[in-house]
């Protein structure tokens, strides 16, 4: 039996994947969860063989789950099933180590054929994705994604020097780099940049 894991902030959504992956007679859902923090919990203490994950959620998105996944050698496998496109978000996922890319409009039968090819070792990803991120290079250091990811919350350059203990001074060449680097106006403006490319 897979035991499965899902990690989704919406309830209905959350409940119509738990119903249709329970169809399966292969698969159990052991545990459904509204954000990444809830699901690095469970996880520590509950035997999951694969975690169906949405990426934009409160407090820990779906790829800092992936990457918390990575850095404690939790085994689980993982699989993003996401309304959000963003070729950086399939290169961010990639790159720590998710088995799996999906957009919530594919069919059902995909998921859970998706699910199988994952459990068997193989790689799964939306073709269209995939050839989109290969084009789309995400030009940030994860200094200045973790900058601006505070600078868009609405974080003063004094406290995003004390979040990252950093000096005020590093944090606005960081800033500055970033905004330069995504040819923005100021901190918002490459904040919503790089949102919108997935890139944060």
């Amino acid at each position: 039996m897979i035991k499965v894991l899902i990690a989704e902030d919406q309830a209905m959504v959350r409940g119509a994947l738990a119903a249709l992956i329970g169809l399966e007679q292969d698969f159990d859902v052991v545990a459904q969860v509204e954000n990444g923090k809830q699901a690095l919990d469970k996880l520590q203490n509950l035997d999951v063989d694969v975690v169906v994950t949405d990426i934009e959620m409160p407090e820990m998105s779906g790829i800092e789950l992936a990457e918390q996944l990575a850095r404690k050698n939790i085994s689980a496998k993982v699989v993003v099933v996401t309304t959000f496109g963003r070729a950086g978000y399939v290169k961010r996922a990639m790159t720590c180590g998710v088995q799996g890319f999906l957009l919530k409009d594919a069919p059902s039968e995909k998921l859970i054929a998706a699910l199988k090819k994952v459990m068997s070792g193989q790689k799964v990803i939306d073709a269209e994705l995939a050839i989109a991120a290969l084009d789309d290079l995400d030009p940030l250091s994860d200094k200045e994604r973790k900058a601006l990811k505070l600078a868009e919350e609405g974080k003063s350059t004094a406290d995003i020097a004390k979040l990252l203990f950093l000096s005020e001074g590093t944090v606005r060449n960081y800033l500055s780099e970033a905004i330069s680097k995504l040819n923005a106006t100021n901190r918002v403006d490459a904040a919503r940049i790089a949102r919108q490319k997935g890139w944060l």
